[in-house]
């Protein structure tokens, strides 16, 4: 027994050592590309051209944030309009989802396989951009809007049919013993079913953040006032001004403007992504176990 039970602690310590090891080399591998981004961000243009990116800079410079934060009232708003439409459109977004996936995996609902199939059926195929401007612009009169940003990113099929699949992992028991007591549908969506999906609910608002977050497409498709842009479009008329300067002064034979170009660039990616980061740590926990376990005792 001695023999065996040693046998055993040494397989669980070589188990251990491999996949801490690996682990650690993973988290190095993804660490590294964010380190070497944040080392550019503060190294001076020229070295980067003569020299190329380096995780500690040689000659650090701060010329690439000093271009950012030129305007801090433009970049301020444009922030204040990114957290925003994130906030409230990734709330309205799971109330929605959810509901529709609760609804459509409900037994007693005669519809529900046919509102799945219509569902399904949007995702194979779809309008196209034309009629999708046209709606918009010509018909809802939505364009340089705040509701066209918070509208358009709001439903995703997808996130519906996951959201389904997940609610179909609640035991029925809960729902019938909440009828017998009295309890309505919504009553019962809002303070049983929510409850449990927190799991679902943390992925698929992590997903709908980060779409919101990194949303600059129907800012470029509807949105021509400065004051409704959002982060990523904001950061993006920036990189595009500065090479157009460039290419303007190289065509004219003028002196090139000293513009942070890669640093620039380096420089937007931290200001865009630190923020959502801090994300992660609130929602990491939900990703690996359900709330529905023992929440009925047969």
């Amino acid at each position: 027994m001695n023999a065996n039970n040693k046998k055993i602690r040494m397989d669980q310590l070589v188990l251990a050592v491999v996949s801490y090891s690996w682990v650690t080399l993973v988290a190095v591998i993804c660490v590294l590309p964010f380190l070497l981004i944040l080392g550019g961000s503060f190294t001076k243009e020229s070295e980067i051209v003569l020299e190329g990116f380096k995780l500690i800079p040689k000659q650090f410079s701060l010329d690439a944030y000093r271009f950012i934060f030129e305007y801090p009232e433009d970049i301020i708003r444009a922030y204040g309009l990114t957290v925003s439409l994130t906030a409230i459109g990734t709330s309205l977004s799971l109330f929605f989802i959810s509901m529709s996936g609760y609804v459509i995996q409900r037994t007693d609902f005669k519809w529900r396989n046919i509102f799945s199939f219509i569902f399904y059926f949007t995702t194979l195929f779809s309008g196209g951009l034309v009629p999708l401007y046209i709606l918009v612009v010509n018909y809802l009169k939505l364009n340089n809007t705040f509701w066209v940003l918070l509208l358009l990113p709001m439903i995703n099929v997808f996130y519906i049919l996951v959201m389904k699949s997940f609610m179909r992992s609640i035991p029925a028991a809960i729902t019938e013993s909440a009828k017998i007591d009295g309890a309505g549908d919504f009553t019962i969506f809002i303070r049983l079913i929510l409850p449990l999906c927190k799991p679902a609910l943390a992925t698929i608002g992590l997903f709908v953040a980060l779409a919101y977050w990194n949303d600059w497409y129907y800012s470029l498709l509807f949105i021509s006032d400065q004051k409704l842009y959002p982060l990523q479009y904001y950061l993006y008329k920036i990189i595009g001004n500065v090479d157009a300067l460039k290419i303007v002064a190289e065509k004219s034979g003028n002196k090139v403007p000293d513009l942070p170009g890669e640093g620039l660039k380096m420089a937007l990616t931290m200001v865009v992504t630190g923020p959502i980061i801090f994300l992660y740590p609130f929602i990491q926990r939900y990703f690996v176990k359900g709330l529905t376990i023992g929440a009925v005792k047969g």
